[in-house]
């Protein structure tokens, strides 16, 4: 009997041995090894040409109607949408407003004061026109304005979400608190920005964000232009919704499928063109310049 143990033993301590291995290397007995990092943000401008001599990034996306002279038969649309636009609190919208197919009806909140031609109203929370496609008396065009706008903006938003990406998954689609080249995003799912983004780049340099999800923007949370990087050059494709949080800050052009909300304090140097509606609360909007 003292024989057989003697034998055995260094048999059963080598395996023990090899079943300690196998287990460290498998991550141990706590459901396996630890998740690999977060995908850094990417350090230089994507392929492109810009928006002109020296710029980085694609071409920009051509907005075409939705930016006229600003004047009742060439509007330029801050905010655009198809179902509604509503507003609540004191809000201040810089840029023309654009409602269609929906009746001026769902222009609530701006108390509405309608022009003598019957063509645009006007408001004393927006430093522009209010057009709907119920704007028709008369030899009225807005109808066709509206109507031009809204197919500019759908092929714009599809534009966009063609684009070949430079980088794709940045952040798994968290991408607060870090600095982004210039170039094109894409995402397979939603976007986050719990903290401030900086989008660093010159006034030539183009930003494309193609999103299969929706953006979600967190309270107090900013997007941040540097380096001259301008917000006309930056294009948000969202396919769900866009929700700008309580006092954030957004920067650029959004392009969602679906609503865009702006929460209570939130501002934006934005136009906002939804395919749905637009919901804003007590919020600054002022479209990029052209």
């Amino acid at each position: 009997m003292n024989k057989f143990d003697s034998s055995t033993k260094p048999l059963m301590w080598f395996m023990a041995l090899l079943l300690t291995a196998f287990m460290a290397g498998c991550g141990g007995g706590g459901g396996g090894g630890s998740l690999p990092p977060p995908k850094p943000a990417p350090t230089a401008p994507g392929a492109g040409t810009g928006s002109g001599a020296g710029g980085h990034g694609p071409a920009p996306v051509n907005l075409k109607s939705i930016i006229g002279a600003g004047t009742p038969t060439s509007p330029t649309y801050a905010i655009l949408a198809k179902t509604g636009i509503s507003t609540t609190g004191t809000t201040a919208v810089t840029g023309d407003l654009g409602l269609s197919p929906a009746a001026a009806t769902f222009l609530t909140g701006f108390s509405l004061t309608p022009d003598a031609s019957g063509c645009f109203s006007t408001s004393i929370y927006v430093t522009g026109n209010l057009f709907a496609a119920n704007y028709n008396t008369g030899s009225c065009t807005t109808p066709a304005l509206l109507t031009a706008a809204v197919g500019d903006m759908q092929t714009a938003y599809t534009d966009a979400a063609g684009r070949p990406a430079d980088f794709t998954e940045v952040g798994a689609g968290n991408i607060g608190g870090m600095t982004l080249p210039a170039g094109t995003y894409k995402w397979g799912s939603s976007v986050l920005i719990p903290t401030d983004v900086t989008l660093s780049g010159g006034a030539n340099d183009v930003w494309i964000f193609q999103i299969a999800g929706g953006i979600t923007q967190s309270s107090g949370a900013k997007v941040i232009l540097a380096g001259g990087a301008l917000p006309k050059n930056i294009f948000w494709q969202a396919a769900d919704v866009v929700s700008i949080g309580t006092t954030a800050h957004m920067e650029g052009v959004i392009l969602a499928q679906t609503a865009i909300t702006l929460n209570t304090g939130a501002t934006a140097n934005s136009r906002l063109l939804a395919q749905s509606a637009v919901t804003l609360q007590a919020n600054t909007v002022t479209q990029p310049a052209p």
